[in-house]
């Protein structure tokens, strides 16, 4: 009981000072924003793999996991990002500290088991400017802003049909809004022009999953798995605004709402295209772990009607990414250390987007710790990321960031019936 007290309370005063901005990235202006990691953070540690299930922790990109829960598992994490954006003139540092998921994944059967939960699943925040020289040899500045995002709210169920083989799926609902805004106004002249447009956007996705964890030589077992998160069919509702505003004050002097309906802008879909994920791991339980991960998106199809971005090509997005465990002595009564979960990887992500003709990658190398908090199945978790995104070449933005996420899992037993000797 006292668990279940302790993640209700996190739960609150995390919803409380939830809405924080977690975003600081210009490409985030692109697409619905930057794609959350939508995983654990022992997930997260071995490079973002979700082929890697359990019987004591919560898998959020792996439906099929909860057929394996033998436990109740209560799961929350933040994390806190520290950021250095660099082009070609000067660089500059930055800070987000954001929610990363609350979940609890129940056993209802030993061989049935279901999840639910909230995280974020995109972020928006830029502010970018630039000069350019009129034909009338004015100079024209011009200001851009975004913020907003979308969170996500799911239910999942996973059940082992037979020994060692799982299936699961996953019914997910997106919702939140994205703001763009941008200002221009030309040296020495009183008023400018500001324009914003605003997107409520909701809809749903699924996302299924099968694993195979069959045992070698009775000691190991090797993992495969797959996963297709389906494409997400969003509903967008737009509004648009155009005005003048005071280059003095910053008042808006004023300001008129588009006629979206007569462009047939007012309501239009975003489809965030089909993601297919491939893994194939060997390990030996609560000892040791090494996988693999391919995944293919299909984002070269994705269009944003509403938003003009003429500056960007989508292509095909793919990531691989190998993880893995090590865990010294996990029964080890003499030394606390033996029984950490030290967990590494790596990932290399093409993330689709040719921006003034050059593709935006990204790149990173994970570690994290499980720390075991007494002598259950109860852990804290530490992540640790240092990556590498875009370029400094072509007016972009060279990010690159580390990342600290700290997460908690308890566990519980539910529906265990009284037994009177």
């Amino acid at each position: 009981m006292s668990k279940k007290i302790v993640f209700i309370i996190l739960c609150l005063v995390v919803v409380t000072t939830y809405g924080q901005n977690s975003s600081v990235s210009p490409y985030s202006y692109h697409g619905i924003g930057d794609i959350r990691a939508q995983s654990t953070v022992e997930n997260q540690s071995m490079g973002g793999l979700s082929m890697y299930t359990d019987s004591i922790h919560t898998n959020l990109k792996n439906p099929a996991a909860y057929g394996k829960l033998r436990l109740v598992n209560y799961t929350i994490a933040g994390g806190h990002s520290e950021i250095r954006m660099t082009d070609f003139t000067a660089s500059q540092q930055t800070s987000v500290t954001s929610l990363e998921y609350i979940a609890i994944g129940i056993p209802l059967t030993p061989k049935l088991g279901i999840g639910i939960g909230v995280l974020p699943y995109t972020s928006m925040g830029y502010n970018t400017f630039s000069d350019n020289i009129s034909a009338r040899q004015d100079t024209i500045a011009n200001q851009y802003g975004g913020e907003g995002g979308l969170n996500k709210v799911f239910l999942s169920a996973g059940y082992e049909i037979t020994k060692n083989f799982h299936l699961g799926a996953t019914v997910n609902y997106s919702f939140g809004s994205l703001e763009y805004r941008s200002v221009q106004n030309i040296a020495g002249v009183q008023y400018g022009v500001v324009n914003t447009k605003f997107s409520q956007i909701k809809g749903f996705d699924f996302n299924y999953a099968a694993t195979y964890t069959p045992k070698i030589k009775g000691r190991f077992t090797l993992f495969s798995s797959i996963t297709v998160n389906t494409q997400a069919n969003l509903v967008s509702q737009n509004e648009e605004t155009l005005g003048s505003f005071s280059t003095i004050t910053g008042e808006v002097i004023e300001g008129r709402d588009v006629n979206l309906d007569a462009q047939n802008l007012k309501n239009t879909e975003l489809k965030i295209p089909t993601t297919t994920t491939l893994g194939l791991g060997f390990g030996r339980d609560k000892r040791w772990f090494l996988g693999a991960e391919y995944s293919l998106q299909g984002l070269s199809s994705f269009r944003n009607e509403f938003v003009d971005q003429n500056n960007i090509i989508y292509e095909d997005a793919t990531t691989i990414a190998i993880g893995g465990y090590i865990v010294p002595d996990y029964a080890s009564f003499t030394s606390y250390a033996k029984r950490v979960n030290y967990r590494f990887g790596g990932r290399y992500e093409n993330t689709g987007m040719i921006i003034n003709g050059k593709e935006i990658n990204d790149y990173g190398i994970t570690f994290g710790l499980g720390f075991p908090l007494g002598s259950g199945f109860d852990n804290i978790n530490l992540g640790l990321t240092y990556g590498i995104r875009g370029t400094a070449t072509a007016n972009l933005v060279e990010e690159s960031y580390f990342k600290v996420n700290i997460g908690l899992s308890f566990n519980d037993k539910w529906f265990q019936k009284r037994k009177i000797n």
